[in-house]
């Protein structure tokens, strides 16, 4: 174990080391502290230079033309996406969103009404909304296992409504947008592959930053984002299927030309891929983006920035802890580099509008977004800062000295945090 140690201390020193160049090659951090990755992370210049590339190709030669001249390039992103979370390029599919691939996942389940989907308290509000759209419809159920004392998903009990109630599936965000938790999803997989479940695990918060090994993890389906700590472009993220699903011939609703084949006047052939997830229409500056963004964090290392980015986000709670007035929300026995914390004094918006004045970005969260946590939690709102491996110590003791600066100099006439 102390082999393993050093060996990560040594893999995070030498990122440390990197840092002015990395911080180079991010434009933005010119003129912001950037602690909104968990939002949208800042773009390193070679995506963005991608992106623009490929614009002014389409330009200049068409877009159809553009594509074709870069078929190479474009089927790196599946590559890329794939050494990433150990699997084959087949069994990725592009999305426009998390929450796309979300969906054409749930579309892919043939819901009837008695099914039950499982699911935990902290999924992220899309997910928990299409959950209940799907009962309004289908007629399903939804069953959340209950949270252990010390925050996140109580496994063991999971595991008992895995069994008493045979879900159609299974579900779990592994870390919540409104929250630094880390669920332990890989102890749910196991469970799930035992039994033989369904299983959707929804990992936009954690590729990027954490290591992601769908084998490990054990899920059917996997969704994610690219925009936030991959540091990809906006409107894009992608689906994993494993070859179980594929093979059992699972769709999404809507398939089209790109994910069949129209093979007879009424009847048509899904192709054997995760492209049946995919359709026709790609936006291909950002797929390649996308391609550009995974191949940049591979060369930093997930290890490293897995070990770095955490780093901060627990120097930014211990800072934060110290301030009178200032509430940290974060539970759990494993904790993402999300900081959540309530403030005194302060309406959200204003309170934020004040952060931003610094030249900080953060996120602010609600109890719409997470009607569970921030219910046991007793707040209403509360101010998100996430930082990434490309921040500085400096830069998280500046944020932690503007939140005090402004916690005591809170107006008293103000709404506080419940």
């Amino acid at each position: 174990m102390k082999n393993e140690n050093s060996a990560t201390e040594f893999i995070g020193e030498a990122l440390h080391r990197n840092l002015a160049d990395l911080r180079a090659d991010t434009p933005g951090c010119e003129h912001v502290v950037h602690f909104n990755n968990a939002g949208c992370g800042l773009m390193a210049r070679p995506v963005l230079d991608t992106v623009l590339d490929h614009l002014k190709l389409e330009a200049r030669i068409g877009g159809y033309e553009a594509a074709a001249a870069q078929a190479e390039q474009v089927r790196g992103f599946y590559t890329e996406i794939a050494a990433l979370i150990n699997t084959t390029p087949d069994n990725i599919a592009f999305a426009g969103s998390a929450t796309h691939a979300y969906a054409n996942a749930l579309s892919a389940i043939p819901f009837e009404a008695g099914d039950t989907i499982l699911t935990t308290r902290d999924d992220f509000i899309s997910n928990q909304i299409a959950f209940l759209s799907l009962r309004k419809r289908f007629g399903v159920r939804i069953v959340h296992a209950p949270d252990a004392p010390e925050g996140g998903v109580d496994v063991a009990a999971m595991a008992a409504l895995m069994r008493s109630h045979r879900p159609r599936l299974v579900t779990a965000t592994h870390v919540p947008t409104n929250s630094g938790l880390i669920q332990p999803i890989s102890e749910i997989g196991r469970h799930c592959r035992e039994l033989g479940l369904l299983y959707l695990v929804d990992a936009c918060q954690s590729v990027g930053q954490l290591p992601l090994d769908v084998e490990e993890i054990g899920c059917d389906m996997l969704t994610a984002t690219c925009r936030k700590f991959l540091r990809g472009p906006r409107a894009s993220g992608f689906l994993y299927v494993s070859d179980r699903v594929l093979r059992a011939g699972y769709e999404p609703l809507f398939i089209d030309m790109h994910g069949a084949r129209w093979t007879a006047p009424d009847q048509y052939q899904p192709v054997a891929s995760a492209a049946r997830f995919e359709e026709w229409e790609f936006p291909y500056a950002t797929v390649l983006g996308c391609a550009a963004a995974v191949r940049y964090a591979r060369r930093v290392g997930i290890d490293a920035i897995a070990q770095r980015t955490p780093a901060l986000a627990r120097r930014l709670r211990d800072r934060l802890q110290t301030v009178p007035g200032v509430r940290l929300l974060d539970r759990g026995p494993r904790l993402a580099a999300l900081v959540t914390f309530g403030v005194e004094g302060w309406r959200p918006q204003e309170f934020k509008a004040a952060v931003d004045a610094f030249g900080i970005n953060s996120a602010l969260s609600f109890r719409e977004f997470a009607q569970y946590d921030f219910g046991d939690k007793d707040v209403d709102w509360c101010l998100r800062l996430s930082p990434h491996y490309y921040n500085t110590e400096d830069e998280v003791d500046r944020v932690a000295d503007a939140v005090a600066e402004l916690v005591r100099r809170s107006p008293g006439t103000r709404q506080a945090v419940r």
